[in-house]
C-alpha cells in the first residue's frame, strides 16, 4: 500500500501506518480513501503499555480524540464485554507475549557490562542461553565432583578401610547424592529456577526460615570447600612439587607441626592471591574452567594402572621412608670390601660395621618389594580388610618379623607411621566432600537451552559416571597397589611421589600437575560461587544483618560478600589440616542435601496443586530415604560437628522467625502448616475442650476513630498480658457502610489494627467487618469469628466512658446488645473501665489484684488473676479475694471454706469476707434513682419531640417545594436546629407546637413521678457495694467485679448503664467479668 508522505510513519506494530484495520472492515475503498485523507498524522506513545510487553501503543486515529487512553479501548473491539477487566487483567495475547519474551539472566559468573539501573542507561541485549546438557550440566558437575579427595586421600582411604569397607563408604555417599539428585531434579523441573540455584530451590520450597538457614549452611559449606581446595593445592605444592620451599623445617618428631605451619602461611598467601583474581577478573576464572576440567579428565585417563617400577623398602615388616637412602640394603660389597649404606647410618650411630644400631634394625633383615605388583599378584586378598590404628602407629606388612624389646626410639627412625588416628566414621567424613558438587547444573539453570530437560539428565549421568569412577578406583587401587603403600598417605615409601601418581603413564608428574591445577580451579570456583550465593541470600532480605553483603561494585560483583568469604575461608586455612576441614564442610553439604530431600518429600506428600515437575522418576519414599541417609551420614561422620551444624541452622531459623520474615513463597512448610491446622481443627471439632484445657480464647472488639486508628491500644496490651502468647486471639472491628463503597477503608483499618497489634506485641488474627450498622457488625463478629473448634469463648471490650455525654443513645445501646448476645452465645465477657490507664509494658510495683466474688459464674474471676500473674507486668502483684456475706451467713465458716477451696485450686490468695447487713435505703439512694429515671424520661420525650419536629419540617419543605418550584430556595425550608437543653420554656413550646394533649400530661408526670421500687433496690445495691469496694480496694492495681446481667426488658437499658456506672465509681482500673455459664477451673488434676 502506498502511504502519503505526511502519513508515512511506521506503525508501532510493524504494519503500515493505516492498514486495513478492524475499523475499516466492510468499508468501501472510496470511504477508506476519504477517511485516510482526513486522518491526521499518527503519533505514537513510546511509554510501555500497562501490560508490560514493551510495545508502543498507537493513539486512536479518530478525529476530535483528545483522550489518549481511549484509543486502547478500540484495540480489541471484539472484547468490548471485558473492557472493565482490562484495567487490571491483561489479555491472553499480552500475557503470552510477556512469557515468550522472558529471558532468564544467566547465573554463570560474568562481568556485567551494563550500567546500574538507577543511572537510567540502556541495558545491552542479553543473548539467549544456548548451552546443552553435556556442556552446561554434565561437565560442570563432573568438574565439581572429581577433585582433591580423589587425588590426595582416595588411596589412603582404600588402604586404611580395606576394599570392602571403602566400597561401603563410596556406595553410601554416592547413594546419598543420587537420591538427592532425584529430589533436586523434581524441584528444579517444577518451574523456572532463577538466580540462586540450589538456595532458591530450597527457600521457595521450604519457606524463608528454612531457606535462610539452609542457604547459609550451603554458603558455609562452599566457603570451607574453598579452604579445603586451597589446602589441597598447598599440600601438593609442598609435598610433591617443591618440598624445599617449606619455610618451617623440623626433625621427624615435630615434622607434622612444621607441615601445618607451612600450610597456614602458604595457604593464606594463596587465598589472598585467589581472592584478588576473583575480585579483579572473574570472567577469566570462567574461561579457565574448561582448562581445569581438562586437567581433571587427563589425570584420570592417565591413571591406567600402568606398572611403574616403584620399589618399597621394608625393615622386617615395617615400611621405611625412602628419602635418605638410594639402596634398600644394610651393607654392600664394593671391591670385595663390605661397606655400610646410607640406610645403615639412619639406624646406627656411625658408618662402622661395629657401630651401635637400633635393636629392631639389628634383629631384622631389609627386603625390597614391588610397590605396584599388579592385578595378577593376588594383593587384592590382603587389601580386602581394614587396618585402622592410632596416630603414630607403624605401617606394617603382614609378614613375620622379630620384635624389639625397646620401642622408645622408633619415633625417631624413618618409619612410615599414621599421622592421625583412623577409624571408619572419620573416613566417611573425609571422603564425602569428593561426592559433593551435584548442584553445579542447577546453579547454571539460566545458561541452559532447556533447563528442565538438561538438569535431571546431566546431573544423574554425572553422578553415575563419578560413582563408577570411584568404585573402579577402589577396586583398581586395592588390586594393584601394595597395602603398605596405600596406607602411606604422603607417599614417603615411594620416594615422596603421590601414591595415585605411581599408576600414571608416562610419569607421576602427569597426575601431580593435573591435580594441582584441578585444586586451583576448584578453589577459584568456590571463591567465585560462595559470594554470589551470599549476595542472593542478602538480597532476599530475610536475614537483616546480611543486607550489607547484597551490595557490590557497579557491575554487580559482590565485593563485601567476597571479603566475608575470604575471612571465613582463612579460618579453615588456619585449621591447616585437610583431614580436619573435610568433615566440617561435609556437615554443611549434608545439611543442604537433607533439606532438598525434605522439600521434595513434603511437596509430594502434600500434593500441592503447583507441584507438577516434568521429571517423573521420583517418589516421596526415595526422598525420605535420601533425607534419612543424609542425617545418618552426618552423625556417622562426626556427631559433634553434626550437632554444631544443626545448632547453627536452628539459630538462624529462630532469628529469621523472630525478626518476622514477611516473605510468602508458597513454600511446603506453609502447606504443611495448613494441613496440620486443618487436621487439628477437625479433631477439635469432635468435642468441646475439657475444663482442664479451658483458657480464654479472646475476641477483642475495638473501636476506630475517624482516621481509622485504634482508639484504645492499651486493650491490646492487656490482651497480651492476659494471654502470654497462648491460645486464640481475634481482634475485630466494624465499619459502618457497605462493603462495595468501603472496601479500601476496610483494608486500611485492617492494616492499622495489625500495626497496633505489632506495637503492642499482640499475637493473633485481625478481622474487620463492614456492616450497615455497628450493632449488626458486632453481632456478626460474635457469631462467626474463628473457625471450627478454634472459636473464641470470651469477648473483651472497653467500657463506653462517654455514654452520658453522647447525643446518640445508640452507642450505649450497642454495648448492652453486645452484653445480651455474649450471654445468649454462652460466652464470657470482659469489660475494661479506664483501659487507657492500664499498664503498657512497664512492670508494676508490688501491689494487689482484688477479686470481688459476688456470684459464682464458673470460676473465671479466679482464673484471670492467675493468668495475669504469669506475665512480667503483673508478676509482683498478689491476689486478694473478697466475698460478701449476708446477714444469715456464717462469715468465719465462709472464710475457712473459701481458703480450702483455693488450696485445692492451687491458687495463692488472701481471703477476706465482707459483711453487708441489711440497712434502710438512704435518701441519697432514693434521690439518685429519681434523678436517673427523670433523665431517662426526659431523653425519651426529647427524642420523640425531635422526631416529630423533623417530620413536620419535612412536610412544610415538601409543600413549599411543590408550590414554588422555581423561586423557593432549598435552604429556606431547612428546619431550625433542635436545642437539646431541656427547660420549662421548651416544654411550653413543645406543647403548643405538637398540640397533643398527651404532651402536657407527660411533662406534668415528669415532675410528679415517683421512682420505681425495683430501680431503688438495684441502686441501693450498687451504692452500698461501691462503698465497700472503694473502702477496701481503692489502692489496688486492678479490681475484678462480677458484672450483673442486663434487664430482660429493654425499657430499663439506660438504668442498667447507670447502675454499672455507680458500681464502678471512684475506682481506677476495673475489669467487669461475666461468665459464660460453664466451669473454667477445676480442683482435679
Amino acid at each position: 500500500m502506498v502511504v502519503p508522505v505526511a502519513h508515512a510513519e511506521e506503525s508501532a506494530f510493524g504494519d503500515e501506518a493505516d492498514g486495513d484495520s478492524v475499523f475499516d472492515a466492510g468499508a468501501g475503498e472510496g470511504e477508506r480513501a476519504e477517511r485516510r485523507g482526513s486522518v491526521p498524522i499518527l503519533r505514537y506513545s513510546r511509554e510501555p503499555n500497562k501490560y508490560g510487553d514493551g510495545n508502543p501503543r498507537e493513539s486512536s486515529p479518530f478525529i476530535n480524540n483528545t483522550d489518549d487512553n481511549k484509543g486502547n479501548l478500540y484495540d480489541g473491539k471484539n472484547m468490548a464485554l471485558f473492557e472493565e477487566e482490562m484495567d487490571s487483567n491483561p489479555m491472553v495475547s499480552s500475557l503470552l507475549s510477556k512469557l515468550a519474551n522472558y529471558t532468564n539472566l544467566t547465573q554463570g559468573v560474568r562481568e556485567h557490562e551494563e550500567a546500574d539501573e538507577d543511572e537510567g542507561a540502556k541495558k545491552q541485549t542479553v543473548k539467549s542461553p544456548q548451552m546443552g546438557t553435556f556442556i552446561g550440566v554434565y561437565l560442570p558437575c563432573l568438574q565439581n565432583i572429581l577433585g582433591v579427595i580423589l587425588f590426595l586421600r582416595m588411596t589412603w582411604i582404600v588402604g586404611t578401610a580395606g576394599i570392602l569397607e571403602a566400597f561401603i563408604i563410596v556406595t553410601m555417599c554416592c547413594s546419598c547424592t543420587m537420591l538427592t539428585a532425584i529430589s533436586m531434579s523434581a524441584i528444579a523441573t517444577n518451574g523456572v529456577v532463577p538466580a540462586g540455584g540450589s538456595y532458591y530451590m530450597i527457600s521457595r520450597s521450604l519457606g524463608p526460615e528454612f531457606g535462610g538457614a539452609v542457604g547459609l549452611c550451603f554458603y558455609l559449606g562452599t566457603t570451607f570447600a574453598g579452604a579445603m581446595y586451597i589446602l589441597g593445592t598447598i599440600e601438593i605444592l609442598l609435598t610433591y612439587i617443591v618440598p624445599s620451599a617449606a619455610i618451617f623445617k623440623a626433625e621427624k618428631a615435630e615434622e607434622a607441626d612444621a607441615l601445618l605451619n607451612n600450610m597456614r602461611v602458604y595457604g593464606t598467601c594463596c587465598l589472598t592471591l585467589m581472592a584478588l583474581v576473583v575480585f579483579v577478573g572473574v570472567k577469566y576464572v570462567n574461561k579457565l574452567a574448561l582448562v581445569f576440567l581438562a586437567c581433571v579428565v587427563l589425570s584420570i585417563l592417565m591413571n591406567t594402572g600402568f606398572l611403574n617400577n616403584h620399589k618399597v623398602c621394608l625393615l622386617g615388616n615395617r615400611t621405611l621412608q625412602n628419602h635418605g637412602f638410594d639402596k634398600c640394603m644394610k651393607t654392600e660389597i664394593i671391591d670385595n670390601v663390605t661397606m655400610t649404606t646410607k640406610l645403615w647410618s639412619l639406624f646406627c650411630k656411625g658408618p662402622e660395621l661395629n657401630a651401635s644400631c637400633s635393636e629392631y634394625f639389628s634383629l631384622n633383615n631389609v627386603t625390597e618389594i614391588q610397590g605396584i605388583p599388579g592385578l595378577t599378584s593376588g594383593v587384592i586378598s590382603e587389601n580386602l580388610w581394614g587396618s585402622y590404628g592410632p596416630a603414630g602407629m607403624l605401617v606394617e606388612k603382614a609378614i613375620p618379623s622379630v620384635p624389639a624389646s625397646d620401642a622408645s626410639q622408633d619415633k625417631h627412625m624413618p618409619y612410615v607411621v599414621n599421622d592421625i588416628t583412623a577409624f571408619f566414621t572419620l573416613l566417611v567424613g573425609i571422603y564425602f566432600p569428593s561426592v559433593t558438587g551435584i548442584m553445579a547444573g542447577s546453579n547454571r539453570s539460566g545458561d541452559l537451552r532447556d533447563a528442565q530437560r538438561s538438569i535431571p539428565i546431566g546431573t544423574i549421568l554425572a553422578i553415575a559416571t563419578t560413582t563408577i569412577i570411584y568404585l573402579s578406583c577402589v577396586v583398581v587401587f586395592g588390586a594393584c597397589i601394595e597395602g603398605v603403600v596405600l596406607r602411606d598417605k604422603f607417599g614417603d615409601s615411594v620416594k615422596g611421589n603421590l601414591v595415585i601418581g605411581t599408576l600414571s603413564w608416562p610419569s607421576p608428574w602427569v597426575i601431580v600437575i593435573g591435580s594441582f591445577f584441578s585444586c586451583c580451579g576448584a578453589g577459584l570456583q568456590s571463591l567465585t560461587g560462595a559470594p554470589r550465593l551470599l549476595q542472593a541470600i542478602a538480597r532476599d532480605g530475610i536475614v537483616p544483618f546480611l543486607q550489607v553483603f547484597g551490595h557490590g561494585k557497579a557491575n554487580g560483583e559482590p565485593t563485601w560478600a567476597l571479603l566475608l568469604t575470604a575471612v571465613i575461608c582463612e579460618c579453615g586455612i588456619l585449621i591447616a589440616s585437610l583431614d580436619a576441614v573435610a568433615p566440617i564442610l561435609s556437615m554443611f553439604f549434608l545439611m543442604c542435601y537433607l533439606f532438598v530431600n525434605l522439600a521434595c518429600a513434603l511437596q509430594t506428600l502434600l500434593r500441592t496443586p503447583n507441584w507438577r515437575p516434568r521429571f517423573k522418576y521420583y517418589h516421596w519414599t526415595l526422598s525420605f530415604l535420601g533425607m534419612s541417609l543424609c542425617l545418618a551420614l552426618m552423625f556417622i561422620s562426626s556427631w559433634y560437628y553434626a550437632l554444631v551444624a544443626m545448632l547453627i541452622a536452628g539459630c538462624i531459623y529462630k532469628y529469621i522467625e523472630y525478626r518476622g520474615a514477611e516473605k510468602e513463597w508458597g513454600d511446603g512448610i506453609r502447606g504443611l502448616s495448613l494441613n496440620a491446622a486443618r487436621y487439628a481443627l477437625i479433631r477439635l471439632e469432635e468435642a468441646p475442650p475439657h475444663t482442664k484445657n479451658w483458657r480464654p480464647q479472646l475476641l477483642v472488639l475495638l473501636n476506630l476513630d475517624s482516621e481509622l486508628s485504634v482508639k484504645h491500644p492499651r486493650l491490646l496490651s492487656f490482651t497480651t498480658q492476659l494471654k502470654a502468647g497462648k491460645g486464640l486471639t481475634v481482634v475485630g472491628s466494624v465499619l459502618e457502610g457497605t462493603y462495595l463503597t468501603r472496601e479500601s477503608d476496610g483494608k486500611r483499618a485492617e492494616q492499622s489494627i495489625k500495626s497496633a497489634m505489632a506495637s503492642e506485641k499482640t499475637k493473633g488474627f485481625c478481622h474487620v467487618v463492614v456492616s450497615s450498622n455497628l450493632r449488626d457488625g458486632f453481632s456478626h463478629l460474635i457469631q462467626s469469628a474463628g473457625l471450627g473448634g478454634m472459636k473464641h469463648n470470651s469477648v473483651l471490650m472497653a467500657w463506653p466512658a462517654s455514654w452520658r455525654q453522647s447525643n446518640d443513645p445508640q452507642s450505649w445501646k450497642n454495648f448492652i446488645e453486645t452484653v445480651r448476645e455474649t450471654t445468649a452465645a454462652h460466652q464470657a465477657l470482659l469489660v475494661a473501665k479506664n483501659v487507657d490507664s492500664f499498664p503498657h509494658q512497664e512492670r508494676l510495683a508490688e501491689g494487689t489484684i482484688d477479686v470481688w466474688w459476688i456470684v459464682h459464674d464458673g470460676g473465671l474471676l479466679m482464673l484471670l488473676p492467675f493468668l495475669l500473674q504469669q506475665h512480667k507486668v503483673w508478676r509482683k502483684c498478689k491476689m486478694r479475694i473478697f466475698t460478701v456475706a449476708q446477714l444469715d451467713d456464717n462469715s468465719i465458716q465462709m472464710k475457712k471454706d473459701l481458703q480450702m477451696f483455693l488450696y485445692h485450686l492451687r491458687l495463692n490468695a488472701e481471703v477476706e469476707v465482707v459483711e453487708m447487713h441489711d440497712s434502710d435505703i438512704s435518701a441519697f439512694t432514693y434521690e439518685k434513682t429519681l434523678v436517673m429515671e427523670q433523665r431517662s424520661q426526659m431523653l425519651k420525650q426529647m427524642q420523640l419531640s425531635r422526631t416529630e419536629r423533623e417530620r413536620e419540617a419535612q412536610l412544610i419543605h415538601d409543600r413549599n417545594t411543590a408550590s414554588h418550584a422555581a423561586l423557593s430556595d432549598k435552604t429556606d425550608a431547612t428546619p431550625e436546629r433542635v436545642h437539646m437543653t431541656w427547660t420549662k420554656d421548651k416544654f411550653c413550646t413543645e406543647r403548643n407546637r405538637n398540640r397533643e394533649p398527651n404532651a402536657s400530661v407527660a411533662v406534668r408526670d415528669l415532675f410528679n413521678m415517683k421512682p420505681n421500687q425495683s430501680n431503688v433496690r438495684c441502686m441501693h445495691t450498687a451504692v452500698k457495694l461501691n462503698e465497700v469496694v472503694v473502702n477496701k480496694s481503692q489502692g489496688a492495681h486492678l479490681v475484678l467485679l462480677n458484672m450483673p446481667g442486663p434487664p430482660k426488658s429493654r425499657g430499663g437499658d439506660e438504668n442498667y448503664m447507670e447502675f454499672l456506672e455507680v458500681l464502678m465509681e471512684g475506682l481506677n482500673r476495673v475489669l467487669l467479668v461475666r461468665g459464660g455459664g460453664r466451669e473454667v477451673i477445676t480442683i482435679y488434676s
